[in-house]
């Protein structure tokens, strides 16, 4: 018959005082009393028969059945905690942070979201928006999408589309009683702008690129996240300044027109798949780089048929 293994809390007493040969230490070490681990000890000795420790005035010394117990357990604790680490670093080989700009997220990423994880069912998948880049070193990010120069030192950088600056406005505005046509029409609808200068190009920018005049480019309506800016061209409160990938599902379901050209690429500026170095071969991040890849090329084809449409 085997024998009954002591309890827990006990071996794990005797294991941390073994090793420091301090009560004191091994209690602190354990967050409990001296009392409280002295206690312990006695009753693993009571129960295995043996003692364990020399207790001498200002130190204590291992008994010869302490040293022949102590590899071994000192052995079994090592196998429980690598045996806990390799479940959590197997959590953590599942789950996937990904940072990218709030229009792409809320417009493009996550309406479409649902294919990756019908996928990749086993991958944790969580999503950050922010007009700033992620800092790989502290914000524990494992993906971001960046619509950016490209130039982004020791991190792995890949292109994934570039991006383009363009006018877009419900249906409805097609017709009526002034009908937009062309961009001098503009002068009879609101402006609606993504107000994020510096990140967003104004309706200013736009049209001193494409040389219209006598439009007052300031007035109209002013939000600060491009999902809105688009919700409200869709119902027709006026005409959008948007890029075109962050609005391809709108324009795809013909919430939002093109009304007139031209596009503009946007300058010095795409969109890059990045993480660090190395960690494009992790599977999670290998997974949904192809993913976005095949997305992204989905993307193309419905806008080119978009237009196809249109120009019938």
């Amino acid at each position: 018959m085997r024998r009954p293994l002591p309890p827990l809390n006990s071996l794990r007493a005797f294991d941390a005082t073994a090793r420091h040969l301090s009560f004191s230490k091994a209690a602190q070490e354990l967050h409990v009393t001296p009392a409280a681990l002295s206690h312990q000890i006695r009753g693993l000795e009571d129960q295995l028969g043996l003692k364990l420790f020399h207790r001498r005035a200002r130190s204590i010394e291992l008994t010869e059945a302490a040293r022949t117990i102590h590899p071994g357990i000192r052995a079994g604790f090592e196998a429980i905690r690598e045996a806990v680490e390799r479940l959590d670093r197997g959590k953590q080989d599942r789950l996937l942070v990904v940072s990218s700009t709030p229009g792409l997220t809320a417009k493009w990423l996550v309406p479409r979201l649902y294919k990756f994880l019908a996928l990749h069912p086993d991958i944790e998948t969580r999503i950050t928006a922010s007009v700033s880049y992620a800092n790989f070193a502290t914000d524990d990010i494992d993906v971001g999408i960046r619509l950016s120069n490209g130039v982004h030192p020791d991190l792995y950088v890949e292109k994934l589309s570039e991006e383009w600056l363009l006018p877009l406005c419900s249906p409805r505005l097609l017709a009526g009683q002034h009908p937009l046509k062309t961009p001098q029409d503009l002068k009879h609808f609101t402006l609606i702008q993504v107000d994020l200068p510096g990140v967003v190009p104004s309706w200013t920018d736009w049209m001193e690129m494409v040389g219209v005049d006598g439009i007052d480019s300031t007035r109209g309506l002013r939000l600060n996240v491009a999902d809105h800016a688009l919700d409200a061209a869709s119902e027709g409160v006026g005409v959008v300044l948007a890029y075109k990938m962050v609005a391809s599902r709108d324009i795809a379901l013909k919430r939002l027109v093109i009304p007139f050209g031209p596009e503009i690429p946007l300058p010095g500026r795409a969109y890059y798949f990045v993480c660090a170095k190395g960690q494009e071969k992790r599977a999670p991040i290998k997974a949904l780089r192809d993913w976005i890849v095949a997305e992204m090329q989905e993307t193309h084809a419905a806008l080119r048929e978009a237009n196809v449409a249109a120009e019938r």
